[in-house]
């Protein structure tokens, strides 16, 4: 079909329609050409990397704190120790300690024996009968007493003592056992079970000096409490070493997936905004898991119990709690200060905020008559260079702190906003350059 012809237009000579056809036809070739779109696979393996590491970061987070409680005996001993000032262990402990006594000391028994001998002397059998009577409410009483005086052992100042010498016992014999290092450990019954003979010793000799002197009764004996479950031994050991390996490793391992996810990422910011969320929801996962296992642990255990292992259960896993805190800590600190860092109309307002209220204060500390001298200019040029070993400096901090908390990541935190707006008030461009600007 013709084309339609403006009068006001030129027609186009047959070799002109000739290049404008052959164009068109360029132009279609082209278009039949076009690449098809790249899949991103650095952001897709940047992404699986990331979301692997803050999978794996309450896992190593665990691991090395199971670890810890089974192969650091001095970290059993100080995760265990509080245990003993806690009221319903004290009464646990105390009501095992007393049935133990008992089992040796038959009250009863020997009020029956002795007036028995009574009756041999001739002693008439109405008193006798009388007297026999009594052995109820004397066996009762006495059971009451012994009670009581071993309570006062277990509440004493000195049951800590006590207390870590047995759970130092019981957990340098479970690490025998489950590392293979020792055959004439046996858990019995599928249980690690705690000794109690040394409260038994501090028993008798409490009672002794109370003047029941029939405590001298007791043998040298070794009742116990079980403190854990180690029924599949074998399994034990081989998780034992499983976690002996994942607890050295598992944590430079989501280190690397993290760093590697980072510097795949397009937007490296954003990377890290992620990863410091990711971590921060990681570790509200780990503590609801850690809640709900306690309800779990609670309903496991008779009504009576209930108390006492809630109570151990919160001791227990004090440690691991402070260590989410800390990581749920670093995880918002680091994704609030990459996201302070980038273009966003939030970000640049809150930078544009600060640094008009640092140029206030260092306004008016001029007119005061405040003066930086030399110092100024020298700051203003290496300012770069102070933020980054600022920086540099608190992540050394964090890191080579003992056993820091979420106060701590915060308190380093602040530290370090002070000095660089120390940095950033004492920045001042040299005077001709100032001049230059206004």
């Amino acid at each position: 079909m013709a084309e339609p012809h403006d009068p006001n237009v030129e027609p186009l000579s047959d070799g002109e329609r000739a290049e404008l056809d052959r164009l068109r036809t360029e132009v279609q070739t082209l278009r039949e050409r076009r690449p098809k779109r790249r899949i991103a696979w650095k952001s897709i393996a940047a992404g699986f990397l990331l979301v692997l590491g803050c999978l794996l970061t309450p896992v190593s987070l665990a691991t090395v704190w199971v670890h810890n409680q089974v192969a650091n005996t001095d970290r059993f001993v100080a995760t265990m120790s509080p245990l003993i000032s806690q009221p319903s262990v004290q009464a646990a402990v105390t009501n095992r300690v007393t049935d133990t006594v008992f089992t040796y000391v038959d009250v009863q028994g020997l009020a029956n024996d002795a007036i028995s001998a009574l009756a041999t002397q001739g002693v008439p059998p109405g008193v006798t009968d009388r007297l026999r009577g009594l052995t109820g409410p004397l066996s009762s009483s006495v059971q009451g007493f012994v009670h009581g005086e071993v309570a006062k052992v277990v509440a004493g100042p000195g049951v800590s003592q006590l207390w870590d010498q047995s759970i130092r016992i019981a957990s340098e014999q479970m690490n025998a056992v489950l590392s293979g290092q020792s055959s004439a450990v046996v858990v019995s019954g599928g249980d690690v079970k705690l000794d109690l003979a040394p409260f038994i010793n501090a028993a008798k000799q409490q009672l002794a000096s109370s003047g029941l002197g029939l405590a001298n009764r007791i043998p040298s004996v070794h009742p116990t409490i079980t403190i854990t479950n180690a029924s599949s031994l074998e399994r034990a050991k081989s998780a034992y070493s499983l976690l002996d390996t994942g607890a050295t490793w598992l944590p430079w391992v989501t280190l690397v997936f993290f760093a590697a996810g980072i510097y795949l990422a397009r937007d490296h910011r954003r990377a890290l905004v992620g990863t410091g969320l990711g971590v921060a929801v990681a570790m509200v996962v780990l503590a609801a898991g850690l809640y709900i296992t306690r309800g779990v642990v609670i309903g496991a255990v008779p009504q009576q119990s209930a108390a006492a292992a809630g109570d151990s259960y919160n001791v227990v896993v004090r440690f691991l709690r402070d260590g989410l805190r800390t990581l749920f800590a670093v995880g918002i600190v680091v994704a609030l200060g990459a996201f302070l860092a980038g273009p966003s109309k939030t970000a640049v307002a809150i930078r544009t905020g600060l640094s008009r209220g640092i140029a206030w204060l260092r306004r008016g500390g001029a007119r005061a008559g405040l003066r930086t001298g030399p110092v100024g200019p020298w700051v203003y040029a290496y300012r770069t260079p102070l933020r980054v070993a600022l920086v540099a400096v608190a992540a050394l901090v964090f890191v080579f702190f003992a056993q820091p908390s979420g106060l701590t990541v915060l308190i380093i935190v602040l530290v370090l906003l002070v000095c660089l707006g120390i940095v950033q008030f004492l920045a001042q461009p040299p005077a001709e350059q100032r001049e230059q600007e206004h």
